[in-house]
This record gives structure tokens, sequence and C-alpha cells, in this order.
């Protein structure tokens, strides 16, 4: 079965959906990780990742957080505290890679704006980080086992079945 898309068309600023579940879309990848109340404002307050040592200490918590949700059966916060475990990594990761955090070169063309991607423009020369790819390698084997969670697998099939997605 295919994520359904993320729908960017909702009024997330006002909407809850620990209270309608069942306008939830996975989406694909970190899709909506910084827009789902009230999980934003619940994990994002604990996601860094500068050092290695505030890497273990974020992704611990965001991990506690991802069992909070487990015992209460609650498959959103679940998805959304293993979304940003993955942002964890993935934006470790572009800054172990990039010092700057910057992939690209150059600002995007006028009429490419609000796309994600190169879109013409060239990726600039790695400059490896060691601190950086180490921070990156704690959040990927946190959200590689949050990921393989039995209980949020189970969850994300049953949503998906609920949903009709």
């Amino acid at each position: 079965m295919a994520n359904p898309k993320f729908d960017y068309t909702l009024d997330y600023k006002n909407l809850n959906l620990r209270l309608h579940p069942g306008l939830y879309r996975t989406g694909i990848g970190e899709q909506g990780v910084l827009l789902v109340e009230p999980y934003k404002s619940e994990i994002l307050p604990y996601w860094k990742f500068k050092t290695p040592d505030i890497a273990k200490a974020s992704s611990a918590k965001i991990y506690k957080l991802f069992l909070h949700y487990k015992k209460e059966k609650d498959f959103i916060g679940m998805d959304m505290a293993r979304k940003f475990l993955q942002m964890g990594y993935t934006r470790s990761r572009r800054y172990a890679n990039h010092t700057s955090g910057k992939k690209y070169d150059g600002p995007v063309p006028v009429e490419k704006r609000g796309r994600s991607g190169a879109h013409g423009r060239e990726l600039l020369p790695l400059n490896t980080d060691p601190v950086k790819a180490e921070s990156a390698a704690i959040f990927y084997e946190v959200w590689r086992k949050a990921a393989k969670d039995k209980t949020y697998q189970q969850l994300l099939q049953a949503h998906k079945e609920q949903n009709k997605l």
C-alpha cells in the first residue's frame, strides 16, 4: 500500500489532529513534521542535533515520547516522533556534508520558488564534519528502531485501512 500524500490544504494552525485523527495523512518521509499539532509543539522543543551528546539526549527524549504515544495507541504521535527522528538524521547529515547546511549554490530562480531540490543549481562540494556525522548516526539508529517497531507498523496499517488510504 502506497503512502497517501500529505494534505497541505488543511488549516494546521487551527487543527488538533489528536481530536481528528482521520484527517491525518502520513505522506512520504518527513512531510508535515513541522505542521501537525499538537504533536509538533510536544516534540519540537526536544529536537536538537548540534553535537553527539545533544543528539543522544534529543533522540532519547523523542523516542521516550514515541513510547508514550505507543502506550496510548496514538499512531499519529508515534508517526510524528518517527518523523522528528528521521529529520534529526537528515538535518545532521546535511550539516555533516555541508557546513553551511546548504546543499545547492545560488538562489532559486523566481519561477522555481516554492519547490524543493536543485532546479538548475549546482550541488555544493562536500565538506564533511565528523561531529555532525556522529549526530546523524545517533538519530539514524533511533529512527530505524522506531520505524521497525511492530506496534507502529500495525497501527500504520490500521490507520491506512480505517481511513481508506
